[in-house]
């Protein structure tokens, strides 16, 4: 009991603002499968300060709409180059999972990676102390790295 007090304590003192972001080289289908996971309630409030409308991603009105705003919102912030070119994210879909909101989209025509360049600010605009976790794995190798704000790029080599 004492326990769960002591991190309930922390967690309310000391908020953590993290997202993690997991990009997958799938060779076989030539595709980079991409998941961003960030706090439900720091997602809302952000979606919000962009759409200036209430967002509820726990109960949604609209789901069309509400994937409609993450997906642009993570369009405009998480930008890859792989190899020195520019790729497009595809939104797969959302669904909110405990007290995290993931997001999945897909990179087609994507042969190899040697070089992922990597922008993530996602919700640096809300959160001057966010951390983004970011993990990508290709050819059966993984890399990790963090960007602390207001650092937004990273470069991975594989």
């Amino acid at each position: 009991m004492a326990a769960s007090l002591f991190k309930w304590l922390f967690l309310f003192l000391h908020p953590l603002y993290i997202s993690v972001t997991e990009i997958s080289h799938n060779a076989k289908d030539k595709t980079l499968e991409i998941s961003c996971k960030m706090f439900t309630n720091d997602l809302e409030a952000t979606l919000e300060k962009t759409a200036h409308a209430k967002v509820d991603l726990s109960e949604p009105k609209d789901k069309k709409v509400t994937d409609k705003l993450i997906t642009e919102y993570v369009g405009q912030h998480l930008q890859l180059k792989i190899d020195g070119k520019t790729v497009s994210l595809h939104f797969i879909g959302s669904e909110k999972e405990a007290d995290g909101t993931w997001s999945y989209f897909v990179v087609n025509d994507v042969v190899t990676v040697k070089r992922m360049e990597i922008v993530n600010s996602l919700l640096y605009d809300n959160f001057d102390q966010e951390i983004n976790i970011i993990h990508a794995s290709v050819g059966g190798g993984k890399k990790s790295t963090r960007l602390n704000y207001p650092d937004t790029a990273t470069t991975l080599e594989f």
